[in-house]
């Protein structure tokens, strides 16, 4: 307990070695990448104002997410290559989740195909929507990001949509998309444009596999809710 204690007050590196990282506030990981501060404040400080930026949209380490490099380098003791280790840090963290689910990844499963592409799309703060490019056994041909839309819609182009999956030679294709509210119930224009694609595709013989809208660790498929 008193070594506890008199680590609490150490730099967080030292406790870091005598306790490990578990042990180890958000402010504290972050500190350790920062490694300086200014003269004003130390690294422990610095990172606390990092936390701080988002102004609390985002708890925790996830800020990392919504902060832009620009805003980042804003912060006095932050310049290009910290910020930039910062944002590094965030894209680990997503490919890190991606690999821990990507044996388990299978396309005729919504479930798996949502906790493949959660931790990359739930922190978008604009709707994104992913064309998922399949084999006749469902296997991945190419993943296209076919658009980025304003925080509460996007532009789907079904003439786009067969465009690419024709010189890909797709036989099956998915849809993927994120809402940035968090709420993954899909809206009317969802639903309309789901359906127009399924009959686009029935037409072209390259049927629509399924549509996944992505919440914040949630996810609504409109197969599984017979909305297809």
């Amino acid at each position: 307990m008193i070594l506890k204690e008199s680590l609490a007050q150490e730099k967080p590196y030292e406790k870091f070695i005598a306790l490990g990282p578990e042990a180890l506030s958000d402010a504290e990981l972050i500190a350790i990448i920062l490694r300086t501060g200014t003269r004003q404040c130390c690294a422990l400080e610095l990172a606390k104002q990092v936390l701080e930026k988002t102004g609390g949209k985002e708890e925790g380490l996830n800020c990392l997410h919504h902060i832009s490099l620009q805003e980042l380098m804003e912060l006095p003791g932050i310049g290009e290559v910290k910020a930039v280790k910062l944002k590094c840090m965030a894209e680990m963290a997503v490919r890190m989740a991606r690999q821990r689910v990507a044996r388990e990844l299978k396309f005729d499963s919504p479930s798996s195909v949502a906790a493949y592409y959660m931790e990359e799309m739930r922190h978008q703060e604009n709707e994104k929507i992913l064309l998922l490019l399949l084999d006749n056994k469902l296997n991945l041909i190419e993943e296209y990001m076919i658009s980025l839309g304003t925080v509460n819609s996007s532009l789907l182009s079904t003439r786009d949509v067969f465009i690419r999956a024709l010189r890909c030679r797709a036989s099956h294709l998915m849809l993927l998309h994120n809402h940035p509210s968090g709420d993954p119930k899909p809206s009317r224009q969802d639903i309309l444009i789901t359906r127009k694609m399924k009959q686009a595709g029935e037409l072209m013989d390259i049927p629509l596999v399924d549509h996944i809208i992505l919440g914040d660790g949630i996810y609504t498929s409109l197969k599984e809710e017979d909305l297809l």
